[in-house]
């Protein structure tokens, strides 16, 4: 009977929907043609295939969003749509094709195994390793006998970086060699639980006795499932803005990193429940929270800023709650715990900015940040120039990649540039128009605003310091830095007197979400398949 209740639900708001998936499909038809080349046209099924599966789950998508589009059931919404494109995306990227994915996994690996502080094998002055400055690729050369202990079955994966399943001569379907293989790299300076969903997608791996392939792709899925209920519980704990929250955990340059075995999806999904848990602070009835509310936050902060360090200014973020919102307002807990994460964040900055030499970064011989700063000491007036190119060239760059997975390839940027110019305005209109029923006061507005400056510009100069030549005022920062700060943009700008209608304006707002998630998954196969 509840089933059947179940498909008549199901089946009414179906043909409610009716408009909107239609448009769906619409979207998805034309934007998916702007990314077909003579190669998919030559060569077409497994690029219908791959369309018509995006064309029945997006439609699924739509219902199920009318079937629980209440601020109660949002969080169950953004759990099913990431899954679903989210574990397609996982399975249809090419091998070690995300950023850094290469070292990623390897850290993933050594984690699978109880390891919590990777061993670093060799001298203390690193590796040696080819870096090409031009395309910026580096070789898999290393030393003998240098790197980190993980297993054989990581070379197969080395060697064949880049390619599909359907390019390894079958060779996907070897058994998982555990021998012992010292690794060049793996990212000693993260956190270990980062890598825990990961690593235990790889653990099941090797336990099940799976064919090599499933290592990534349960590494991939695991950590795809573990971000999802991030996001779930962020939007199911947020009092407002939900909507714009599934919308950046799901725009197609979150869903593609969550899609990996890298660290950015513990990164997006953190830095997701860190804004949450905030607006539930803010938002929260007169003398309601207690310090176990203030310890709860500083542990989130804490665990995103390890991750990402530019994040710990989160903390701050307790100075803009209303005092009135406390049983008594304690101002001293509020300091300890900003001091708390702060000290830590150092302890841990000291520990882990060595152990950057233990990686092809050694090799960059290019980087000094003691002379980048003596420099900017001698010219005051660069900061300036610096400053200037984050506004211009610096933004122009972070859009570009918003529908990017191959950064480093100008044809590839060039190629979904239209779509791009569509994602980043619907993006504009989404965030910055958003009919927020809630209203932040102006202390609120401005201390976030503060804190999303102080990330920004604090990223871009972490980044001056550990990847730009010394003089070199232009370095360019990649869009997965800033996701998090995406969702903080509808609390400090909201317009007076909205002329939106939120119920119609959320209806609207994710089919385009769905859209560009399904037309991304279709670039992947026009791309590479």
């Amino acid at each position: 009977m509840v089933q059947l209740d179940e498909f008549n639900n199901f089946k009414e708001n179906f043909l409610v929907s009716k408009r909107y998936w239609l448009l769906y499909l619409i979207f998805i038809t034309i934007l998916g043609l702007s990314t077909v080349n003579k190669n998919n046209i030559l060569h077409p099924k497994f690029e219908i295939l791959i369309f018509l599966i995006v064309a029945l789950l997006g439609i699924f998508c739509i219902v199920y969003y009318f079937m629980h589009n209440s601020d109660e059931e949002l969080y169950k919404v953004a759990l099913v749509i990431i899954l679903i494109f989210g574990v397609i995306c996982s399975l249809t990227v090419p091998i070690l094709n995300h950023v850094d994915e290469n070292e990623h996994f390897a850290r993933a690996e050594i984690t699978s195994q109880g390891v919590i502080f990777p061993d670093w094998i060799g001298d203390e002055k690193g590796i040696n390793r080819l870096y090409n400055h031009t395309s910026g690729e580096i070789s898999d050369e290393v030393n003998p006998g240098v790197g980190f202990n993980t297993i054989e079955s990581l070379r197969f994966f080395k060697q064949n970086k880049g390619s599909t399943i359907f390019q390894v001569d079958g060779l996907d379907t070897m058994k998982i060699n555990q021998s012992v293989y010292l690794h060049g790299s793996a990212f000693e300076q993260n956190p270990f639980y980062g890598y825990l969903p990961q690593a235990i997608g790889i653990f099941f791996a090797k336990l099940l006795d799976l064919n090599v392939i499933w290592l990534l792709w349960l590494g991939r899925i695991f950590n795809l499932i573990f971000y999802a209920i991030l996001v779930s519980l962020a939007v199911k704990k947020a009092p407002c803005l939900k909507l714009p929250l599934i919308c950046v955990a799901c725009i197609p340059v979150s869903i593609y990193h969550a899609s990996s075995v890298s660290i950015d999806p513990m990164i997006f999904g953190l830095g997701l429940l860190t804004i949450s848990y905030f607006m539930y602070l803010y938002s929260s009835e007169e003398e309601s929270l207690g310090n176990r509310h203030i310890a709860i936050f500083s542990v989130i902060c804490l665990l995103l800023g390890l991750c990402k360090l530019p994040y710990l200014a989160f903390i701050f973020l307790l100075l803009f709650i209303p005092k009135k919102n406390f049983k008594e307002y304690n101002l001293l807990l509020i300091f300890l715990g900003i001091l708390f994460v702060g000290i830590i964040g150092v302890i841990w900055s000291r520990y882990s900015t060595p152990t950057l030499m233990h990686s092809w970064r050694s090799n960059l011989n290019y980087i000094n940040s003691t002379q980048q700063i003596a420099f900017l000491k001698n010219n005051p007036l660069q900061i300036l120039e610096f400053l200037k190119h984050t506004v211009t060239g610096g933004l122009s760059f972070i859009i570009s990649q918003l529908f990017n997975f191959d950064y480093r390839n100008a044809e590839s940027i060039a190629r979904y540039t239209f779509i791009s110019i569509l994602l980043a305005a619907f993006l504009a209109i989404f965030l910055f128009a958003y009919p927020n029923d809630f209203k932040f006061d102006l202390k609120g507005k401005l201390g976030v605003f503060i804190i999303f400056l102080i990330i920004y510009y604090g990223t871009y100069f972490v980044q001056l310091l550990t990847w730009a030549y010394v003089g070199n005022m232009y370095v360019d920062v990649h869009m997965r830095y800033f996701i998090p700060l995406l969702a903080l943009i509808p609390i400090f700008i909201q317009i007076k007197n909205n002329p939106f209608k939120r119920e119609t304006f959320d209806k609207y707002a994710f089919v385009f979400i769905i859209g560009f998630m399904a037309v991304f998954i279709l670039a992947l196969a026009t791309k590479y398949y």
